[in-house]
């Protein structure tokens, strides 16, 4: 699939016309020095600070290997668009002097259901790649505040993997199909799919993903990277592509725990287009400074051993995992699987279906008039007309979503209230007291599988789904590799404990070094 180099033109309000779009950068012989080996948002940071590289330089950089890996090489497909003005926004921070944030300089990619001023928001689909919005998101306005850089938009599992129950990860009608960066073949899981292949595969210091339910800790494991699925609420969600209101959120995805600290702490806040956000201010903090080597020592945390047991692989490395766990002083404790899983999971469908609802016809209707879709009816027209479209996967979701019950409906109200008891105050709020831990661990989820448009997605299992459900934070850090394919620990807790989990997770790094970089092998052993 073709890269959107989007013009200035095509940003535009309705009627603008486009521009002639620009070519891709050149690629030098090789990749750039740079970012051959990818280098860390601290130490690009620093390097920035101290003048031994400009923000230009490395903006060039990144965008010469994302010519180099992504259009050509393994062709990722990780990155759908290239911000037209990426390096004009680098060479503005060059000539400003001081640092402007805790970002300076540093290129982040943006998945592409993230609104932004220079580029279109498609969320993989046909039907939005005229949606110019002209408006950032908040956290986005907080990037740039903070000296980042926008370098452009990622691919994902179209309409975050909120379209049909036999869809593949990581494919989009507009970006194609994602690859996993460590073994082309496999599936880099969804719905942040470009976002976790790019940072993998050093196409960007750092991304942002969202997730609803594992669509960040999904992607980053199994690319082998950090991922942080902050409490619902913390970064607002104000102009991005809901699905639900209850559980939706947007977080950074990144090769080590201090870097995604540093982002979230940019991102983290209140906004008063997010009701959901009101306590943010009040709860964010400086999560760098939660970067304790020693968090582990003297901790008690639950193992989630019922969350495991679908793979031989990753069980032995979850064992693995546990033996370092306490060897860095952690004491843990073995959990019992609360009870009403099924039932939580049938409430969290019904609340995802109303609210995907509510919420994308309210995002529409924000749209500019290029946009012809005014609601989730028309999508369904859309995309019924568009072969393009319906190629792999059907669209059963939507289908269901459109027949779903209003938000004051007692179903809904029914549900609602179901799943914030079975996975909040009787799952992990339960677990934390009854048993005196301060976090519960897991697998992340199982090995990358075969991606296959026939059949879809061949998923194992994994460990995030309550904290989803929950509203409640989640972090993955590389656990190893089973035959090349990474694995995450995830370290899982109580609303807005952030700031324990990233200590934790950042303990746990350090003592492993797990994270290995890709090797691009082109199939499975």
């Amino acid at each position: 699939m073709r890269k959107l180099f989007v013009s200035a033109a095509a940003i535009c309000a309705a009627g603008c016309q486009p521009a002639e779009s620009p070519k891709p950068p050149v690629v030098a012989e090789g990749f750039s020095a740079l970012v051959s080996e990818p280098k860390t948002v601290v130490e690009l940071v620093a390097d920035i600070a101290g003048k031994t590289v400009t923000a230009e330089a490395v903006t060039q950089g990144y965008l010469d290997r994302i010519a180099a890996v992504d259009d050509a090489g393994p062709m990722l497909n990780a990155v759908l668009a290239i911000n037209p003005k990426a390096l004009e926004d680098a060479k503005a921070l060059d000539a400003a002097g001081a640092a402007r944030g805790l970002l300076h300089g540093v290129p982040i990619l943006l998945k592409d259901n993230i609104d932004t001023l220079d580029m279109p928001t498609t969320a993989g689909s046909l039907a939005l790649k005229d949606n110019a919005t002209g408006r950032d998101s908040p956290l986005v306005a907080r990037l740039r505040a903070a000296g980042a850089v926008i370098l452009g938009k990622t691919n994902l599992s179209e309409w975050a993997n909120f379209r049909s129950g036999s869809s593949t990860s990581g494919w989009s009608g507009v970006g194609g199909q994602t690859k996993n960066p460590h073994v082309l073949d496999r599936n880099p899981c969804g719905s942040s799919s470009g976002s976790g292949s790019a940072v993998a595969a050093g196409l960007a210091a750092a991304a942002i993903g969202t997730e609803t339910d594992g669509s960040i800790i999904c992607p980053s494991a199994v690319s082998g990277i950090v991922g942080i699925k902050p409490t619902v609420g913390l970064v607002p969600r104000t102009h991005i592509v809901p699905i639900s209101a209850t559980q939706d959120t947007a977080g950074p995805m990144a090769l080590t725990v201090a870097d995604a600290a540093a982002i979230l702490t940019v991102i983290a806040g209140s906004d008063a287009g997010d009701p959901a956000s009101i306590e943010a201010d009040a709860k964010k903090s400086d999560y760098s400074k939660a970067l304790d080597a020693n968090a582990l020592q003297g901790k008690r945390i639950g193992v989630a051993r019922y969350l495991a047991g679908y793979h031989k692989g990753t069980d032995a490395a979850f064992e693995t995992a546990l033996e370092e766990l306490k060897a860095a002083g952690a004491e843990l404790v073995e959990l019992k699987e609360p009870a009403g899983k099924a039932e939580m999971n049938e409430a969290e469908f019904t609340i995802l279906l109303a609210e995907f609802k509510a919420g994308l016809n309210g995002y529409l209707a924000t749209t500019p008039d290029a946009v012809k879709a005014r609601t989730l009816d028309d999508l369904i027209t859309f995309n019924a007309e568009t072969p393009a479209e319906l190629e792999f996967f059907d669209q059963s979701i939507f289908e269901q979503a459109a027949k779903a019950p209003a938000l004051t409906d007692k179903a809904y109200l029914d549900a609602k209230a179901t799943a914030a008891r079975l996975a909040g105050r009787q799952g992990i709020d339960k677990l934390i007291a009854e048993n005196n831990i301060v976090a519960i661990v897991a697998p992340s989820g199982g090995p990358a599988w075969t991606t296959d448009l026939v059949t879809g997605d061949h998923f194992l299992g994994a460990s995030y789904s309550m904290a989803a459900v929950a509203g409640y934070p989640s972090i993955t850090v590389p656990m190893g590799n089973v035959r090349d394919l990474p694995l995450g620990l995830c370290f899982f807790g109580p609303k807005w404990s952030e700031a324990a989990l990233i200590g934790l997770a950042y303990a746990y790094e350090q003592k492993t070094k797990a994270r290995t970089a890709p090797k691009f092998l082109p199939r499975s052993p």
